[in-house]
């Protein structure tokens, strides 16, 4: 199982309340549609980020699984929803389902994969989805 970093509070918005959709300057690689995936909270903020909600306590650890349903390119502000960024890609994100305790982890850019132990820590919590 691959794991993606994303920076607070976009990580917690993704696992604790409703964005599902990831802002990327890059085009997803076809073979990760329809692929479950680690969302891992990186170990910095993103600066420029309007702070909501109280779940952005988790800083350098996978908080959540998500379902990559797709990608595409965006030339407006509103195809996805509010969390949609214009002129990036926009991978959308579904079966979202946050990790009652994160899983300390060291992330890295693109896609990765967790060391076992950190996948076994994750794959120990009961969050009611069949792996």
């Amino acid at each position: 199982m691959k794991a993606l970093t994303v920076r607070q509070p976009w990580a917690g918005a993704i696992a604790h309340q409703t964005k599902r959709v990831e802002n990327r300057s890059w085009r997803l690689p076809a073979k990760h549609v329809g692929t479950r995936i680690l969302i891992h909270a990186g170990a910095k903020p993103d600066q420029d980020a309007i702070v909501y909600g109280d779940h952005l306590d988790a800083y350098s650890a996978i908080v959540a699984v998500a379902t990559i349903t797709g990608c595409h390119w965006a030339d407006t502000w509103d195809c996805c929803g509010p969390w949609a960024f214009n002129k990036t890609f926009h991978w959308t994100l579904a079966d979202v389902i946050a990790l009652p305790e994160p899983v300390p982890a060291k992330g890295a850019l693109g896609f990765w994969t967790p060391d076992e132990d950190d996948l076994a820590a994750v794959l120990r919590q009961d969050t009611g989805v069949a792996w």
